[in-house]
């Protein structure tokens, strides 16, 4: 095997016997082969557009397949045979559909010519021969270049995924990530050709969020500043993690009346800032933090625990026998919920002996996305131009088990007390209980909510620069990242197709970047690795 699409690769290099996720070299030839598959389906699909051809089922298969491949989503094995064979009955259904219409499906060599093997043994030794490093390529600059174009469609098709289950999609994500997977089997495109695929990619990736963030707030309504206890209460509980609010609602509503509390864990804290989701009462507070001891919590959690979509360690570091999955995870040995019925959790959580006694630990603060900072703007205004709010620092992205992620608990601690926090992501589990106070009412630390809220950190930054009257890059703000997996990878393409410099990168620089591939960033964008918490500030603010 060969893998290196998360920041924790073996060595800061890559992973070739296990992943460090936990996923076996076996997981690891079928997600390549799956990927594979997936580069011949877009190839027709990209046909198909040409004569008027596009499938609904190919559209919304292509993403979540591909989101089944992202770092900790899904190690099960059998999972990946049937999307494979999945893959390639799409692929010959639609050859036929452009065949139909007069468009080409006539494909001779390449991934569109892809016949799968009968046993998952085959397959395995199949996947030997169009792994990453088989991609054509004339350099190793452009190899990197469709690695990166890869990894942050994995990215931008976990949110289409997410948003496609609450109703929102557009024909123009599912056309660039059949463009771009189509682009990877390509011989002919040169460094140019992909570093506009790669932008392409960030612009798209901040369509999707829109769709994303359309689908949460026009269910749930915007989110609004909630204050969340950590505590718990005595009684039955169930603890849901990852980020599927819709799962999350379904869980409120078949517990409600039956004496359990519900609990956040992770990206789901965010959740309590949803009036559609805040109004139930059973909806208690939050439990742990996020990856640094999520095992731990898990096996101490006296309840039912619901793992929705993505975020999740590898499962056998000391996981409770009380675990459910949903969405694409899928992990053998623990019980899969495959639909919205959510009756077995409640049974188990029934019959659980809950938390013994209320514990009444302190609170946090979330729920400031865009429309909760923006409809104090003018206060923030006013305590900039009247010096009192020097500057703002984002500090968000995605957390993990590196001693050196520190650095972000680190950073947050020593931000003088003139300025002003944003954070979002799973990242801001390394400080999200600090007290740093408020500038004029206004917080000093500001939870704008999960990853795929970096749309209304965005927009945030946009209607101040707006405000000010001047760019984005001329606003007071740095942006601090932390990245982990593909859809960090994503949101960092957004970022850079938004032209935003200056972003500082950690805690160590991606893998599948190659020198040259980083001077061109660092020319063009000043993007820059993270070195200590006080060089930064000192760099920052002088």
């Amino acid at each position: 095997m060969f893998c290196y699409q998360c920041e924790q690769a073996a060595k800061g290099e890559g992973c070739t016997v296990l992943g460090v996720c936990g996923k076996n070299a076996e997981v690891a030839a079928l997600q390549d082969l799956l990927i594979y598959s997936l580069q011949g389906l877009s190839q027709v699909a990209v046909e198909g557009r040409k004569v008027g051809v596009s499938d609904r089922e190919v559209n919304a298969f292509t993403c979540e397949a591909a989101f089944s491949t992202l770092t900790n989503v899904d190690f099960d094995s059998q999972r990946f045979v049937k999307l494979i064979n999945q893959s390639i009955q799409l692929r010959d259904s639609l050859k036929a559909k452009v065949e139909a219409k007069g468009g080409k499906a006539d494909f001779t060599v390449g991934p569109a010519t892809l016949k799968p093997e009968a046993t998952q043994e085959g397959l395995v030794k199949q996947a030997e021969a169009v792994g990453l490093k088989t991609y054509p390529a004339a350099d190793a600059d452009i190899l990197a270049l469709k690695h990166t174009l890869l990894f942050g469609i994995k990215g931008v098709c976990a949110y289409a995924d997410h948003a496609q289950l609450l109703g929102q999609e557009d024909d123009k994500v599912y056309a660039f990530v059949h463009e771009g997977l189509a682009a990877i089997a390509a011989q002919d495109l040169g460094l140019n050709d992909l570093l506009g695929l790669v932008l392409k990619c960030g612009e798209i990736n901040l369509r999707a969020m829109e769709l994303l963030d359309a689908g949460n707030t026009g269910r749930y309504g915007h989110p609004v500043p909630t204050k969340v206890p950590l505590g718990h209460k005595k009684g039955k509980a169930i603890l849901v993690s990852g980020h599927d609010l819709l799962d999350l609602e379904e869980i409120l509503k078949q517990s409600e009346g039956k004496g359990i509390n519900v609990y956040t864990h992770g990206e789901m804290l965010p959740t309590h800032g949803y009036p559609g989701l805040k109004k139930y009462p059973h909806f208690y507070g939050h439990y742990g933090t996020a990856w640094q001891n999520q095992a731990k919590e898990f096996a101490q959690f006296p309840g039912a625990i619901v793992m929705t979509t993505n975020c999740i360690q590898r499962p056998q570091e000391g996981y409770a026998p009380n675990l459910f999955t949903r969405g694409l995870v899928g992990w053998p040995g623990i019980t899969h919920i495959p639909d919205l019925n959510f009756k077995a959790v409640i049974d188990k959580a029934l019959a659980l002996p809950g938390f013994s006694e209320d514990v009444n630990g302190k609170s946090v603060m979330t729920g400031f996305a865009r429309n909760a900072v923006l409809g104090v703007a003018g206060a923030v205004i006013e305590a900039v131009k009247n010096k009192q709010l020097r500057h703002f620092f984002l500090v968000g992205g995605c957390d993990g088990a590196k001693p050196s992620r520190n650095y972000y608990t680190e950073f947050v601690e020593k931000v003088p007390k003139d300025c002003v926090v944003l954070t979002l992501a799973c990242g801001k589990f390394r400080f999200f209980d600090k007290d740093l106070g408020d500038i004029g009412g206004i917080p000093r630390l500001l939870d704008v909510g999960q990853c795929n809220d970096a749309y209304s950190a965005v927009q945030i930054a946009v209607a101040l620069a707006n405000a000010f009257g001047v760019g984005v890059n001329d606003l007071p703000l740095s942006i601090i990242c932390s990245w982990y997996e593909q859809k960090a990878v994503a949101i960092l393409l957004t970022l850079l197709y938004l032209g935003i410099k200056n972003i500082r990168l950690g805690p160590s620089l991606p893998a599948f970047i190659t020198p040259n591939v980083l001077d061109v960033l660092v020319n063009n964008f000043d993007l820059k690795p993270i070195t200590t918490p006080d060089a930064d500030l000192k760099a920052i603010l002088g």
